[in-house]
């Protein structure tokens, strides 16, 4: 990528740890954190309090300039998400937030919508993003790109180990089924479906330990940034 900016892009499924790993890589580097999936739950949330299915292209059309997305690092780690004026970064974590996202994020209007955003935050910092098309559409020139996943068991496993700590009670049944939904609505939408960008390196974790994963990583950026 041109200009003084480094931008690494990790791409991957639900539930594949990319926010993890991403805030982690990005601590450990000094760069900032951007986790896009927060973005597009934002817009999601705000489609669902207004009673319009995820899939109602015009409705979402009709919503989608009603939208103030503001993103603030109030230093605390965590990005915080901020919807016409409040901070709804715990609100947005939950699997049906999580599904409406990827519906929503499926229409071009809000694909577009969001797209300056994101790249303006790689114009004016050192970043680790992550997403499902970072790769792909939004920075297709970063400097490193990672394709983060792991079998839909997998995560579907550690997604429900998650949810369990939060007091969520699903069964893991209901979140794997989720989960190959999800995988099936990501790779299959019109508009920058999830897929592997030519140039990334694919990173399968299902049989690695978190700190195992945080070291290939690190490795793969190394290599590519020569550091």
């Amino acid at each position: 990528m041109s200009g003084k900016f480094h931008a690494i892009a990790i791409d991957g499924p639900s539930g594949a740890g990319k926010s993890t790993f991403a805030r982690r890589v990005a601590e450990d580097m000094g760069y900032v954190y951007v986790d896009t999936g927060a973005i597009y739950r934002t817009v999601g949330y705000y489609i669902w309090i207004c009673g319009i299915g995820g899939r109602d292209a015009d409705g979402v059309r009709r919503l989608i300039d009603d939208v103030n997305v503001r993103i603030e690092y109030p230093g605390d780690g965590v990005q915080h998400m901020y919807l016409n004026g409040k901070d709804i970064t715990g609100e947005i974590r939950t699997p049906e937030i999580s599904m409406y996202a990827s519906q929503v994020s499926a229409h071009k209007c809000v694909r577009d919508f969001l797209m300056d955003t994101q790249r303006d935050l790689a114009r004016t910092h050192n970043v680790v993003m992550d997403g499902r098309d970072i790769g792909t559409v939004v920075l297709p020139d970063a400097d490193v790109k990672i394709f983060l996943t792991a079998s839909a068991e997998v995560r579907a496993k550690r997604r429900w180990l998650e949810l369990q700590e939060k007091g969520v009670k699903d069964s893991y049944e209901k979140v794997l089924a989720d989960m190959i939904q999800r995988d099936k609505q990501d790779s299959t939408r019109e508009v920058a479906p999830l897929r592997q960008a030519e140039d990334a390196v694919l990173l399968d974790t299902s049989d690695m330990t978190l700190e195992q994963t945080f070291e290939a990583i690190k490795k793969i950026i190394g290599e590519k940034l020569g550091a």
